[in-house]
């Protein structure tokens, strides 16, 4: 274990060190999506702080899944359940009703109380009061999005969570690669990591307080594990050669990498109490970019040992190795969703390459992305999004497909590339 110090080439930033924001242009949304209003009233003085209905409104449209009613639209502004006409609000064709009040909160801070309820139903499915220290009013609008996910879809919402990504920007005529954090509507983008020399495949912990990334400081690979709150960094992993694609494990006792031996990559996995390695992998074959299944017994990898680059899987139960994907001639980097049932690959098809999702049940590949140069695909935690690199007019953005491929947005920064998107877990309510 190796503490980094700071050097001319690298530069560590607190996490509030706020910097540019992500822009989401939606570019499909589902058919007939589920028309819903948010009618919240604001009862501090002046204007507020963050404008949570509007918040809760971008976070809902670019789902693709619903979609929120204008406010000049509205045919009353109720603020309990009580104040509710219920027949107006079906005339305007909306099926869910989100009302309540937010403002300052006496000692500090501030309150948001909202009901959630079904219009068609006359009947309210939540309640919620929810305080927001000084600067939390933007986290609470995510969970108020969350909630009223959650209650109208039966799934568990993820607006609550963070992007990482690599930002590759020119400054002073050479190139500067940031490691940045941001809220999943790319909001609050804070570089964590900014360095002359490539930064890569990050990888959240699992109760996302620290990242795992790949730096190239010194010209030479090197796995480090970064503490997001205090941005004390580690060198886990510094050996001769490749070392690469770092994966936690679901409960964060270990990580899998790709490292090289006498010139072969192959899959070992760390503990990260002693440091110790054990190799899974074997052969002159390339293993590479594991990723753990969500129960943690098995380890997605890629592997070119039948040729050409396939997805397999290794077996913690009886160390067995099985071959996952067999549709077409390249699929690479899976990522598991939250059910455990599918992957999300890249697949290579006539030189483009789209991001395709796997069933593990029937081996049926089926296309998300349309490339033709799409890569790095990653799940939200609650498997209803997939977040992914691609290239438009020349330059590296981020995207984002529902699962059912029917919903679509791009994300792109004003200030360079954006690549290497990883989705945290959800986040704690400490």
């Amino acid at each position: 274990m190796k503490r980094i110090g700071l050097s001319l080439a690298l530069l560590l930033l607190p996490l509030s060190a706020a910097s540019d924001v992500l822009r989401i242009e939606i570019v499909e949304g589902v058919t007939g999506a589920a028309p819903i209003a948010v009618v919240l009233e604001w009862e501090g003085r002046g204007q507020p702080p963050q404008a949570v209905d509007e918040i809760i409104n971008a976070n809902l449209a670019r789902t693709g899944r619903f979609s929120p009613l204008k406010a000049d639209a509205f045919p009353q502004r109720p603020s309990s359940p009580g104040d509710v006409n219920y027949r107006r609000w079906r005339e305007a064709g909306v099926d869910h009703l989100l009302i309540g009040r937010y403002g300052p909160r006496e000692g500090g801070g501030y309150e948001v109380r909202f009901y959630l309820l079904d219009v068609l139903r006359e009947s309210q499915l939540v309640a919620y009061r929810i305080p927001a220290p000084s600067d939390g009013l933007r986290r609470v609008a995510h969970r108020v999005s969350d909630i009223a996910w959650e209650a109208v879809t039966g799934q568990a919402g993820a607006f609550d969570t963070r992007l990482a990504y690599v930002n590759a920007r020119e400054v002073d005529g050479a190139q500067e690669y940031r490691l940045m954090v941001a809220d999943s509507d790319g909001h609050n983008a804070r570089p964590i990591v900014v360095s002359r020399q490539p930064l890569m495949s990050p990888a959240w912990s699992p109760d996302g307080r620290q990242l795992a990334y790949v730096s190239f400081e010194g010209r030479r690979s090197q796995v480090v594990v970064q503490d997001l709150a205090t941005g004390e960094r580690e060198r886990v992993s510094t050996r001769a050669g490749i070392n690469g694609a770092p994966a936690w494990s679901p409960d964060g006792r270990r990580l899998a990498l790709a490292l090289s031996d006498s010139g072969d990559v192959n899959i070992h996995v760390m503990d990260m109490a002693s440091r110790e390695l054990t190799r899974l992998t074997r052969g002159s074959a390339i293993d590479t970019e594991p990723a753990w299944s969500p129960d943690g017994e098995r380890l997605a990898f890629t592997s070119d040992r039948g040729g050409a680059p396939q997805v397999y899987e290794y077996n913690f139960d009886n160390a067995q190795v099985r071959r996952l994907t067999f549709d077409g001639g390249y699929n690479a980097r899976p990522r598991y969703r939250a059910d455990g049932r599918s992957l999300a690959v890249v697949h290579g098809h006539r030189g483009r390459y789209m991001i395709g999702a796997v069933d593990l049940d029937s081996r049926s590949l089926r296309l998300l992305s349309e490339g033709p140069l799409d890569e790095s695909p990653d799940f939200a935690p609650n498997g209803a999004m997939v977040i992914y690199a691609a290239r438009r007019g020349g330059q590296g953005e981020l995207a984002t497909v529902s699962f059912d491929g029917q919903a679509r947005q791009r994300l792109s920064s004003a200030e360079g590339e954006v690549r290497e998107p990883a989705w945290s877990p959800l986040r704690s309510r400490d």
